[in-house]
């Protein structure tokens, strides 16, 4: 499997794996590892769901996936993909008929599994649909739906049976002649996800068909406990070059997944953009309330296009010294604080101002 340097200091090496394009957006291929996140409405409501999936947009999703189990939830998505401006992923289960129209109704992509749909007969009107189209197929695989007979030969689920039930649906249909494929296989368990990545992208290295690969850790909580999963699984993943597109898997509001996302893109340096906040811990010396300040940047800085790095911290000790690497930054003192561009003391004000002097700064940034 080839690589490509991502081009950014420090960032992994990356897979190299074939293009397949979504809509007007193209994973694989060496092109950024592009965000997805799954509606949580009803895809039958049309307004409801467009109006997430906007929502989605602003914050910066970039695929959006929709769950399609009736024929109205299929007809809906001709209606929500006039007023959206993301590719829209269908996501079927149990129902081939689902996928049919789905793609029918203009669905940019379709995630099946093709162990539920109903057998070979009904993968195979997917795929002949699919081919017709030129529409991609998601072939996904998540442990808690493994075969029994792959649990058996493996004493258990486990990566290994895993990887062979999601090539196993790969070579199905590239036996029915269609490879415009993504391929994702799923875990809520982190390390087992993480051996299932390794021995699917040497699995595909070996038979030379390097489709690209949707990662996340699957079911892997609320937003508290999801994030800590997701950082350790993702990184872990990603961080080995491996992985096209991803979602982050949150029980709650789904906006959130996109925050975590790009922040463990950013993290990777898998993407540039967007203004990092760095803050401390507080100890003892903190004089001002730092928590709270750190909040509101957190929320300041999400509309700002600016490559930067911002330090919030609780005193003078943590202040220009050890944040000097940072960009803008404030730091406290007894119920007030300083402002610092580049390691140096702009000036002294109130604690109540920090806030608005840190916009300003930001407002007129060159």
């Amino acid at each position: 499997m080839g690589q490509i340097f991502t081009g950014e200091q420090g960032a992994p090496f990356r897979s190299l794996t074939r293009k397949v394009q979504i809509g007007d957006r193209v994973i694989g291929g060496g092109n950024p590892v592009l965000i997805q996140s799954m509606t949580n409405t009803k895809t039958e409501d049309v307004q409801a769901t467009v109006a997430q999936i906007l929502e989605l947009e602003r914050a910066g999703c970039e695929i959006i996936r929709c769950t399609v189990p009736t024929e109205d939830a299929a007809k809906a998505i001709a209606e929500i993909k006039k007023q959206i401006h993301i590719p829209l992923v269908a996501d079927i289960h149990f129902n081939y008929r689902m996928a049919i129209q789905a793609m029918e109704n203009g669905a940019d992509k379709i995630r099946i599994n093709p162990g539920n749909i109903g057998g070979m007969e009904h993968v195979k009107a997917v795929v002949d649909v699919a081919k017709e189209r030129n529409i991609p197929i998601r072939v996904g695989v998540n442990s808690g739906s493994l075969e029994k007979h792959l649990v058996e030969k493996y004493g258990g689920v486990t990566a290994a049976g895993i990887v062979e039930s999601a090539l196993d649906k790969v070579h199905m249909i590239e036996d029915m002649d269609y490879d415009n494929l993504v391929i994702s296989i799923k875990s809520s368990d982190v390390l087992m996800c993480v051996e299932a990545h390794e021995l699917l992208a040497e699995a595909l290295k070996k038979e030379k068909t390097i489709y690209p690969l949707h990662v996340g850790i699957t079911e892997s909580g609320t937003v508290a406990s999801g994030n800590i999963k997701s950082a350790i699984g993702l990184g872990m993943i990603l961080g080995q070059g491996i992985g096209d597109t991803i979602r982050v898997s949150l029980t709650g509001n789904p906006v959130e997944e996109i925050k975590s996302a790009k922040l463990i893109l950013r993290t990777l340096g898998l993407r540039k953009g967007g203004i990092e906040v760095v803050s401390c811990p507080t100890c003892g010396r903190t004089q001002i309330d730092l928590i709270g300040l750190a909040t509101r940047v957190e929320k300041l800085v999400e509309d700002y296009p600016l490559d930067i790095k911002v330090a919030v911290m609780g005193c003078v000790v943590n202040g220009p010294g050890e944040a000097k690497e940072a960009d803008l930054g404030v730091a406290g003192g007894i119920g007030e604080g300083i402002l610092f561009k580049h390691g140096e003391i702009l000036r002294k004000m109130p604690e109540g101002e920090l806030l608005g002097a840190l916009k300003d700064e930001l407002d007129h940034w060159v």
